[in-house]
């Protein structure tokens, strides 16, 4: 019976990873949306976060996803929509997702974003058709302790994330395993 459960998990697992990276860009927020929600979500970020506006100021690019939703009961999933910004321009539209399983329970919502501080480490996300969180460049998550003591000066990893805006009840919060694929939002 243990054994059935285990693989009734699975499937369902899989199946929600299957509906939800062809499903959701079909429902894709528009252009203006996500654009709208992009920059909101940067200024609350630098406004809170001085070194997140440092290293933004330096970064190559910035992708930001700015509402996240998970939720999970055993197993789980997490989707969003974002926009990667050269410049302050938007260059391209892109989601996020995960799926999970094992002890897990709730709903939460939250942001974050990704500041690309090498060309090489850019060139792997742009040229990756759908790129996995955890594999290519290194990535460093970066807590509120860390952001106190990091610096231009001090930063040597290829891409830094920050979390920001989260609300809810769920324990843990990570990118590993996090799917960022590119869309076609309607104009």
């Amino acid at each position: 019976m243990h054994r059935l459960m285990k693989e009734l998990g699975r499937a369902l697992l899989v199946a929600a990873v299957i509906a939800a990276a062809t499903a959701r860009p079909a429902l894709a927020t528009s252009a203006a949306e996500i654009d709208r929600d992009v920059s909101s979500a940067l200024k609350t970020l630098y406004t809170k976060n001085p070194t997140a506006k440092s290293l933004g100021a330096k970064a190559k690019a910035v992708l930001v996803f700015p509402s996240i939703v998970k939720g999970g009961l055993m197993i789980g999933g997490q989707y969003g929509e974002g926009a990667l910004r050269k410049g302050g321009r938007t260059t391209g539209y892109y989601s996020s997702v995960a799926a999970s399983y094992g002890l897990q329970a709730g709903v939460q919502k939250f942001g974050y974003a990704l500041f690309f501080m090498t060309p090489s480490a850019l060139d792997y996300f742009e040229k990756s058709n759908g790129w996995e969180v955890g594999s290519g460049p290194s990535l460093v998550v970066v807590d509120e302790g860390m952001a106190k003591s990091l610096s231009t000066t001090t930063t040597k990893s290829d891409i830094y994330a920050f979390f920001f805006s989260q609300k809810g009840l769920m324990a843990g919060l990570g990118l590993q395993g996090t799917k960022i694929t590119r869309i076609q939002p309607s104009k």
